[in-house]
């Protein structure tokens, strides 16, 4: 078991929010239970970035889609640290599904992800945060206060999920703090050219993309914020402000 040291669970963090998510909890000191599903070598390197930094790492996958794979997350996790601080729910996938084509097995998947494994892991984890009065954070999407025709599985799911953290954070209070990011611009899908990418930007109120730095602040101010809790936390140049 490692030295007693904050600990944080972030799912995901193989690569892209959740990998910078991960890193900058490292860097705060923080032991990181780095979750991921299939970027072995992204989970890898998220380690090795968290150990550069000054914090440190172990290495949990898992498929987050089967609800048998939760609890001995869980157990792995405390079985490294003994404790939890921390958890980050950061995993979920994105998938264009027009209307016409969309099929079961693509909403049940994307449900499963990113609204079903989210709160499962926060039900299990509860009686270990709230030990430490720890906290809970979610990545979600200003896709949950938009409309996207073209993802409308993927937006449900993070609507869902703005829903969960609020209830989440009456039902574990006063022990646990329950909060979400909800990113806009940030990290675009693979499948978005230059001149989409482009297009978001010149139609953000503040002219530019996000970055994922933009995000890891929202985080870790969040984690910081003892009398916040409930809240979703839009991180989207003005996205949703537009007239």
């Amino acid at each position: 078991m490692m030295p007693a040291r904050p600990t944080a669970l972030v799912t995901g963090a193989g690569r892209r929010l959740g990998q910078a998510i991960a890193v900058a909890l490292g860097a705060r000191g923080m032991h990181v239970v780095v979750h991921y599903h299939a970027s072995d070598a992204g989970a890898r390197a998220t380690a090795q970035a968290i150990d550069d930094a000054g914090g440190s790492a172990s290495l949990v996958q898992a498929d987050l889609r089967d609800p048998a794979a939760i609890d001995p997350l869980l157990t792995r996790t405390l079985e490294s640290t003994g404790t939890l601080d921390v958890l980050v729910n950061s995993a979920a996938e994105m998938v264009r599904t027009p209307v016409g084509e969309v099929t079961v097995a693509q909403w049940d998947a994307l449900f499963g992800l990113n609204l079903r494994a989210p709160f499962f892991l926060a039900q299990a984890a509860a009686p270990h945060l709230r030990r430490v009065h720890g906290c809970i954070v979610n990545i979600a999407d200003i896709a949950a206060d938009e409309t996207w025709p073209g993802f409308i599985p993927y937006s449900t799911t993070k609507a869902g999920l703005a829903h969960m953290t609020r209830a989440l954070a009456r039902a574990l209070a006063p022990d646990v703090r329950v909060n979400a990011v909800a990113p806009g611009a940030v990290q675009l899908p693979d499948d978005f050219d230059d001149a989409m990418a482009s297009r978001l930007a010149e139609t953000t109120p503040l002219g530019r993309l996000g970055t994922p730095s933009d995000v890891v602040g929202a985080v870790l101010y969040l984690l910081d914020a003892g009398y916040v809790t409930g809240q979703v936390l839009a991180v989207d140049g003005g996205r949703l402000i537009r007239a």
